[in-house]
């Protein structure tokens, strides 16, 4: 479909293979007649999450007669060099801390940024109108780049770059991860929150270890997060986000 006219009824998902990604697939899928997803490989040391990726949308589709027709094709786009030039902590054996820019060790400077300018690219190819993203910046890492200002001047700049009307859709931008498991239970019920424990991975140290909230370490970041939404949403009932 090249050089199509982008249609405001249909999203390209930046679809990491981890909890959040997972959880705006959904969101997407119980929205747009068209949607297709992009994952990015950038030498990230938990790689897990590029098998997880294609296990998440394969199953996704399976949850919803209605997303089975919607759900298009995927994109997998090799940026290695790009991740090379931040040498964080996602990229390099380093110790997972916080440095002295009072940023995580994790941070890899520009990547939002870079995904979503990668997004738009093939987003103008495919006839795409949105571009949908789980940055937050409730429960978060402290990245720069998850922040809404930081989007929306990213939109801004998109458009007038590409002479396009794109929008940069975040769902999760004020929840909190209780709240996103919440949003979860509320698009696909317990089946989709089953899938986003047993499926999707977003341990920063690769490690796949068992626990009720999913794979991983348990003591990284990013399992922290996850961890602690879980707990917080078994503590308020598994109850699904109220609209």
């Amino acid at each position: 479909m090249p050089d199509a006219a982008a249609s405001a009824d249909s999203a390209l998902v930046l679809l990491s293979g981890g909890q959040d990604s997972a959880v705006c697939l959904a969101w997407a899928l119980d929205r747009y007649a068209r949607v297709e997803t992009v994952g990015f490989d950038y030498g990230q040391r938990h790689a897990a999450e590029l098998k997880a990726r294609r296990v998440v949308r394969r199953k996704m589709a399976r949850l919803a007669p209605a997303w089975v027709e919607r759900l298009g094709p995927d994109h997998r786009l090799n940026i290695r060099s790009f991740g090379a030039i931040g040498e964080s902590a996602m990229t390099q054996e380093r110790a997972i801390e916080v440095t002295d820019r009072g940023l995580p060790s994790t941070f890899v400077p520009g990547r939002n940024l870079v995904f979503l300018v990668y997004a738009a690219a093939l987003a103008d190819r495919r006839g795409l109108g949105v571009l949908v993203g789980g940055m937050c910046e409730t429960d978060y890492s402290g990245y720069p780049d998850c922040r809404r200002d930081t989007l929306d001047a990213l939109q801004t700049t998109l458009n007038l770059g590409m002479a396009r009307d794109f929008r940069i859709e975040t769902p999760l931008m004020r929840l909190t991860k209780a709240e996103t498991w919440g949003l979860a239970k509320q698009l696909g019920g317990e089946r989709l929150v089953e899938l986003i424990v047993k499926d999707s991975h977003t341990c920063y140290l690769n490690e796949r270890t068992p626990h009720d909230w999913g794979g991983g370490c348990g003591h990284c970041p990013a399992c922290e997060l996850r961890a602690k939404g879980w707990t917080e949403w078994v503590a308020g009932g598994r109850a699904a986000l109220t609209p």
